[in-house]
């Protein structure tokens, strides 16, 4: 699977139940191949590998994934922590098969680049800041997408 990488978790450790004392470690990216499909890739596995793959490379970079393992996603689940995706699965990553590449997508394909700045959510979906702002006590309580642009980061 070649794609741009458009979202990317921090690093995480959680105890192993299988190995009490010791900790398991993970991290979450998104890819996306084209204006319509994009999927989660998850990696478990030791502090080291998870550590070296989370920092070889980053968002807007373009990766190859070999080997992965295609499993049905748990969405109830696991689309609290990300980007809900149109694909009913999530591509697993392992220490022992999996192999992550990175390149430049000018060398990869320069149509990859263009795909980071599409959303990731239907264009009717959005509230703007200003429908927040007229309609805030109606919208309270209900989860909202937002679409917003910086316009300045001062010092």
């Amino acid at each position: 699977v070649i794609g741009v990488v458009i979202g990317k978790t921090d690093v995480r450790s959680f105890p192993d139940r299988k190995n009490i004392g010791t900790e398991r470690y993970t991290f979450n990216f998104t890819i996306r191949d084209s204006p319509t499909y994009f999927i989660n890739v998850q990696s478990w596995g030791r502090e080291e590998y998870i550590r070296s793959l989370s920092e070889s490379f980053r968002v807007g970079d373009c990766v190859t994934i070999e080997n992965p393992l295609i499993q049905s996603k748990e969405a109830e689940r696991e689309e609290k922590f990300n980007p809900v995706t149109p694909s009913g699965y999530k591509l697993l990553l392992s220490e022992n098969h999996s192999v992550v590449k990175t390149s430049s997508c000018y060398d990869t394909d320069t149509r990859l680049l263009a795909l980071l700045h599409l959303p990731v959510k239907d264009p009717q979906d959005y509230y703007s800041l200003g429908d927040i702002v007229a309609n805030g006590q109606s919208l309270h309580g209900r989860v909202l997408n937002v679409l917003a642009a910086v316009m300045a980061v001062p010092e």
